[in-house]
């Protein structure tokens, strides 16, 4: 019996949680954020987009040290959207991959399903995205939500009558991801990420999992039960309208700062909080949360990667790892974690 693992990160995948693992085990089988607030940097009209889109080689943000006698992990805060034309490269990163022993992967979780229950699931794959019931889009959501939603589809999707018969938080991730396209922004953070990666393999240096390991022990029932089971997204695809109705701008601005290392830039500036209302939508599901494996997923993504960076820590003398920019500056996030159990935290300069 073989096993498939599939990985969620803290951002885009993890709005699907197990759900998206398990759609994705399915087609494996058969082909093998409300409104961001006021930012202290001013919005730049949408005419001069190719002029604050940053382009040509830039170094991203400096790398944040952690501690504990001679021991350390330096961490690389990586960001997503980022202008397409942008070409990432860090003499600094470089450098410290040089001299590093391991590498830790990005949090995330894990969920292995067999192959045999893959098999199983093909049937109950179809259909995972459309509403319970055939219900549509203008059946769920408030009136004024959906004449917003026709003016954007009408501008980043064009004619697609099969989109409104699908569930809102599906909608909106390709929503969203359609007006970054329009906008010149891309999915950079896993660019960047994948570029390390290739500097890690060319180093030769230790790569090691930080995942959590999910308990998906019901893998059919749970499609069944999702394909019929309601879920309190309207939240989200609101936020995510938000985003692209009043955060465009506000997110090149993010961009740049990023790009061009400006941490002072990147503090000022407030983060929307479109992942968690999407994230949210799942998570707090009766179908998640009743069952015990999938609970606090967060939190078990959380303490699977402090554990695998003390564990790191205490074993090498230089360790390196990549973390969103986000969750680096979360007071409540990993590093900050770090820090409440006695390592010492340098931010970059």
């Amino acid at each position: 019996m073989s096993s498939l693992s599939f990985r969620f990160t803290a951002g885009r995948c993890l709005v699907a949680l197990s759900l998206c693992a398990l759609s994705a085990a399915s087609a494996r089988a058969q082909t093998e954020s409300a409104p961001v607030g006021q930012i202290e940097t001013a919005a730049v009209d949408s005419t001069i987009t190719e002029t604050i889109l940053v382009a040509g080689q830039r170094p991203g943000p400096g790398l944040w040290k952690v501690s504990k006698g001679d021991h350390v992990l330096w961490v690389f805060g990586t960001y997503s959207p980022l202008p397409k034309k942008m070409e990432w490269r860090s003499k600094e990163v470089e450098a410290i991959l040089a001299q590093s022993q391991e590498y830790l992967l990005p949090p995330g979780a894990t969920a292995e399903v067999g192959f045999f229950r893959q098999m199983a699931m093909l049937p109950f794959a179809i259909g995972f995205t459309k509403n319970p019931n055939g219900a549509q889009l203008k059946d769920l959501l408030p009136e004024p939500v959906y004449a917003r939603w026709l003016v954007l589809k009408k501008k980043y999707i064009g004619d697609d009558d099969g989109i409104e018969r699908e569930r809102p938080i599906f909608v909106a991730d390709t929503l969203f991801h359609k007006g970054l396209e329009q906008a010149g922004l891309g999915s950079g953070g896993r660019e960047v990420r994948e570029t390390i990666e290739k500097l890690v393999k060319k180093n030769k240096i230790k790569m090691t999992s930080t995942e959590a390991r999910l308990e998906v022990d019901d893998p059919v029932k749970m499609l069944r039960e999702f394909k019929k089971t309601p879920l309190d997204d309207v939240a989200c695809f609101s936020n995510t309208l938000a985003r692209l109705e009043d955060d465009i701008d506000a997110m090149r601005v993010r961009a740049n700062a990023w790009a061009k290392g400006d941490l002072e830039a990147i503090q000022k500036i407030s983060y929307a909080d479109r992942d968690g209302a999407c994230n949210s939508a799942i998570l707090n599901s009766a179908l998640i949360q009743s069952r015990p494996g999938l609970k606090s997923v967060q939190a078990q993504v959380q303490e699977s990667w402090v554990a695998a960076a003390e564990k790191a820590l205490a074993a090498n003398a230089t360790t390196f790892a990549t973390l969103s920019l986000k969750d680096l500056l979360d007071p409540k996030g990993f590093v900050a974690v770090l820090q409440a159990k006695g390592y010492v935290v340098e931010k970059p300069e």
